[in-house]
């Protein structure tokens, strides 16, 4: 029973991610998604937040709080790893800017390619990065059908509409399936962990990032700040569980309750800045920024 839940885990998160990568492909241009990432400051705000700011909380955290050493390393992985497919989710949830979603999203994937393996072996004895690892998963599953459903919208605008509501509902399906099976393979994990501060130590790295990632959109419209705040407190788990693997058994689980914990908390976050916007009039709302800064 557990061998097939944990399968059913996996491949809701593959239908979750290749269907929502194709969707978001189907649903804009390119233009669209370059274009947040034409301002200069923007682009140096957010990479700050996301590879200085949250990467050094998470390792003070880990240092500072009496965790034990495979609830340190996870939360140091997950503070380390920036960059999610389940940012434009948040994004729809929260009622942001897709295209400002993909864009960023993409961004900080690339960069964790790099940025792990370099800074990761420096703060976390033991850990065995490969770049190769993390980049086939971020092409193989995320790239390349965002580049396909690009493409097909070029190509053919008419059927893009209905065919990435098909793909989006499929995506929502199986994130709804991933994480469930999830939680049913990994309880007798998550309630072994209840008490220990691998919950302090993740909490905070949410938080910060919250707050980091919304301090890096001052002077843009309030739909972009909830984005960049989702963006930076939403970790990439998928590479913190492949760089966890190096680091045996214990570290792994732990890294898989924070990896549950994490896009938990953000989707009732999102679900509640999203309802906030819904319930907001125009002129009650902050005035719009310059589109670039």
């Amino acid at each position: 029973m557990t061998q097939a839940l944990t399968v059913l885990t996996q491949v809701g998160i593959l239908v979750f991610v290749v269907a929502g990568m194709a969707a978001m492909g189907l649903g804009l241009s390119v233009p669209q998604i370059v274009a947040p990432l034409r301002a200069p400051r923007l682009v140096a705000a957010v990479l700050v937040a996301n590879f200085v700011v949250v990467p050094v909380v998470a390792v003070g955290a880990a240092r500072l709080l009496p965790m034990d050493e495979a609830s340190a390393a996870a939360v140091i992985l997950i503070g380390c790893a920036a960059g999610a497919p389940f940012l434009p989710t948040l994004a729809g949830l929260a009622k942001g800017d897709a295209a400002t979603a993909v864009g960023v999203m993409v961004l900080l994937m690339v960069l964790t390619v790099g940025f792990a393996p370099v800074v990761v072996p420096r703060v976390l004895e033991g850990a065995t990065v490969s770049p190769g690892d993390i980049a086939s998963s971020l092409v193989v599953y995320m790239l390349v059908p965002l580049a396909l459903g690009l493409a097909l919208r070029a190509r053919y605008p008419s059927f893009a509409g209905q065919a990435a509501a098909a793909l989006q509902r499929a995506s929502t399906t199986g994130l709804a399936v991933g994480i469930v099976a999830g939680l049913l393979v990994t309880w007798r994990d998550v309630l072994g962990s209840v008490g220990s501060w691998i919950f302090v130590g993740t909490g905070l790295v949410l938080l910060v990032g919250l707050i980091a990632g919304w301090l890096t959109g001052l002077g843009r419209p309030v739909e972009d700040r909830q984005v960049l705040a989702l963006a930076t407190a939403q970790r990439n788990v998928s590479a913190a569980l492949v760089i966890a693997a190096s680091l045996g058994s214990d570290a792994m689980v732990r890294t898989l309750v924070a990896a549950l914990v994490v896009p938990v908390v953000l989707i009732l976050v999102a679900g509640e800045l999203g309802r906030r916007s819904a319930g907001t009039a125009p002129t009650l709302a902050d005035p719009p920024g310059p589109a670039t800064s």
